[in-house]
């Protein structure tokens, strides 16, 4: 990448300029220091929000990169992937939302370019993971080199999932537990609220377990042996999280199906209630209104007891029923 001097105030979205010294520390350049060094200077780090139109011209038209390099940093939406040139690299990642008052599956996506000596890297929310690298970079206890950037970076994005997938489970667990005792509407809106996070964190982390499967076999010459070891030991992880992850939505599955069976076995019981009452009352009804024909000849009307009579036979013919019930078992 050829550095342009044409743009020297500082573009609107510029997040910073870093120069790695070699020993897990870094020295920050601002703009014009950035725009005074030399174009062959080497464990460069750039970093901008690519939703600043001052950002994306400087991009277009001061960065040095080809057309192809320029869509992937800009897009407004992406999917993850690699693409290599070369030398060159693209890689474009998710990471976990964990910012405050954030949705989990409302991923946060990280596009980088790097040719093994300079990065340039946008995005447009925070991403806790890169607020982690620069952390161990002020300690003095980050990478050394643009491998060591690239690698640690991706590290740090899936390790940030490890959290996600346990806060999943421990969710689901916590379902499970109020099955039985929480009205069933909360159960099965914090239950719908689970799948929906699992799968939109399945979306992007399938597809990104490609990508680093990809990185992984690409031979790229600025990649040593332990580099590849290092993506080798994140991408498993990643495939531990996907499995992980359809874990909780298949067990998610069984919890909804066990709600609706006990939604539906407490319809049943209340069904079984009322056709009993009303088992029992049918013909306590036919009784009484066949006692209430208001036509001549009925019997007792001269009569004072009869009325305590017909209760009486009620009475007796509810015991009876009840009787029957219970020697059928029918409750």
């Amino acid at each position: 990448m050829e550095q342009s001097k044409d743009s020297e105030q500082e573009p609107k979205g510029f997040i910073h300029a870093l120069i790695l010294d070699g020993e897990g520390g870094m020295r920050k350049l601002n703009w014009q220091e950035f725009s005074a060094i030399d174009s062959t200077e080497t464990n460069l780090w750039l970093h901008f929000d690519y939703s600043e139109d001052e950002s994306q011209e400087w991009i277009k038209n001061h960065s040095g990169l080809n057309e192809i390099a320029v869509d992937t940093l800009l897009t407004e939406d992406s999917r993850p992937h690699v693409l290599r040139r070369g030398s060159n690299l693209l890689l474009a990642l998710r990471g976990v939302n964990l910012n405050p008052a954030s949705d989990l599956d409302d991923m946060v996506s990280l596009r980088l370019w790097t040719n093994g000596k300079r990065l340039i890297s946008t995005r447009k929310r925070v991403l806790l993971s890169t607020e982690d690298l620069l952390a161990s970079l002020n300690e003095g206890s980050g990478p050394n080199n643009i491998a060591s950037l690239l690698t640690d970076w991706v590290d740090r994005i899936v390790r940030r999932m490890s959290d996600t997938v346990d806060k999943l489970e421990d969710d689901l667990l916590e379902i499970e537990e109020q099955l039985f005792t929480s009205e069933p509407s909360a159960t099965r809106s914090a239950l719908l609220q689970l799948r929906k996070q699992s799968i939109g964190i399945r979306r992007y982390i399938a597809p990104q377990r490609e990508a680093l499967n990809r990185l992984i076999g690409e031979p790229i010459s600025w990649l040593n042996e332990l580099n590849g070891l290092q993506l080798r030991s994140i991408a498993d992880r990643q495939i531990r999280h996907i499995e992980d992850i359809d874990a909780v939505r298949e067990q998610a599955g069984m919890v909804k199906e066990e709600l609706n069976s006990n939604i539906a076995e407490q319809m049943n019981r209340r069904s079984y209630v009322l056709t009993i009452v009303a088992a029992i009352f049918l013909p306590l009804g036919f009784f009484t209104g066949l006692m209430g024909i208001n036509v001549g000849g009925m019997p007792g009307v001269e009569y004072n007891p009869a009325f305590w009579i017909v209760v009486a036979m009620c009475l007796g013919i509810t015991a009876i029923l009840m009787g029957l019930f219970y020697w059928k078992r029918w409750f």
